[in-house]
């Protein structure tokens, strides 16, 4: 059976990356992409090299990485922007081959197993010829694994960075992971790097070197089918890119510039949650029958409910379900700063519906709100509650997918 040629392309610190290949202004300086600290989002949600250097990290408070790195520059996010610049990604991968699985917006496996005949090329060359091609055209840069299997081409991907390829093959594998903590492998938890941590299993090494009876009784098949991957025994394939699985799920969530405990208040929220929620699901033709509902008091503990209801994807249908759902288990005797709105079990609505005169179609508000939005900008038409006050209302290119 012929050894499979698998790449991991990673594009380094993708939204500072972008923000600085789109920006001349910030060449050379410390940048982070930050939240906005007047609304209650301002924590670190990307940095580039040289605010890593300083010790900024994703995910702290922006004060605090303004102490580490006083010359930092900080900018809003676009995602937006991100979204295009990963789908140009996606167009440079595809030029190689069509076995092209996305994970998140800056990361993608390839397999180039049958591509390196006609492209007269070896993994390793088409590892640096992508990254010399994304240089090129989009003016950042990606790290490369190659290797025989998924999890160890994100390993490699992972070993050296930035704009570096990495080579884990059949022969030096073990070499060079087996010592690395085990949590750096993609999947590993939370809870399961905590139980591993009570048995002592540090490391790759530690974890294979484990009893697979041990393991089977212990971690079930998932832990069995991880030892095996990292014997490199067993792995999944690479999703062709035209036949991937559809979302799990789609929605909204949204953290409030002040706190919010009136019914009527916490509606226009959930209103403006919907109404988002919606226009998505119109514009991918997915409707879903699971609803959730998910709201954070000021002390920050989170209360969440689902509930299974008919296949939905209108703003009204969303709305009305979302209130019921929240009317149920919510008291409205607590402060909440954040909310969110969640549609899964999801399908592809594909399929033509014959209308009457007395028919009502949900879709058409929907369809509608979203042309014109498109066409004249989200500031020209929305649900009424979108004006209140105390809504975090970003502008098309801030808006984060969920």
């Amino acid at each position: 059976m012929k050894e499979k040629i698998i790449l991991h392309s990673d594009a380094n610190n993708f939204f500072a990356s972008v923000e600085c290949s789109t920006n001349p202004d910030l060449k050379g300086k410390p940048v982070a992409v930050a939240g906005n600290p007047e609304k209650r989002t301002g924590i670190i949600l990307a940095k580039n090299d040289l605010a890593k250097a300083k010790g900024v990290k994703t995910g702290e408070a922006i004060w605090i990485a303004q102490k580490k790195c006083p010359d930092l520059v900080c900018v809003a996010p676009h995602y937006q922007l991100y979204e295009t610049v990963s789908k140009q990604l996606h167009e440079i991968y595809l030029q190689y081959t069509d076995q092209v699985e996305p994970m998140g917006m800056d990361e993608c496996w390839l397999d180039v197993t049958n591509s390196v005949k006609y492209l007269g090329m070896n993994g390793e060359e088409i590892a640096n010829d992508i990254r010399q091609k994304v240089k090129d055209k989009l003016g950042i840069t990606v790290s490369v694994g190659v290797s025989f299997s998924k999890l160890f081409a994100k390993l490699g991907s992972d070993l050296k960075k930035p704009d570096a390829t990495t080579i884990l093959s059949k022969q030096n594998f073990k070499q060079k992971t087996y010592h690395l903590p085990i949590n750096d492998i993609v999947g590993i938890g939370k809870q399961l790097n905590l139980k591993l941590e009570k048995i002592n299993v540090a490391t790759v090494g530690d974890f294979v070197n484990l009893d697979t009876n041990y393991i089977a009784k212990n971690f079930g098949k998932v832990g069995i089918e991880l030892q095996q991957k990292l014997k490199g025994e067993f792995d999944e394939p690479v999703a062709c890119y035209f036949d991937l699985a559809p979302p799990k799920s789609i929605g909204n969530g949204t953290t409030t510039i002040t706190d919010i405990i009136a019914r009527e208040d916490i509606s226009k929220v959930v209103a403006f949650l919907c109404e988002k929620v919606a226009d998505r699901m119109t514009e991918t033709s997915y409707q879903g029958s699971c609803i959730t509902v998910s709201v954070k008091t000021n002390n920050f503990k989170v209360f969440q409910h689902s509930r299974t209801v008919l296949p939905m994807r209108s703003y009204e249908e969303i709305f009305s379900q979302a209130m019921k759902l929240l009317d149920s288990f919510w008291q409205y005797n607590q402060h909440i700063r954040s909310i969110r709105v969640n549609i899964s079990t999801l399908e592809k609505v594909d399929k033509q519906e014959q209308l009457t005169f007395f028919t009502m179609q949900p879709d058409n508000l929907s369809k509608t709100l979203n042309f014109v939005k498109n066409k004249y900008g989200s500031d020209k038409i929305f649900v009424a509650s979108d004006k209140a006050s105390f809504i975090n209302r970003k502008s098309d290119d801030e808006q984060a997918p969920h």
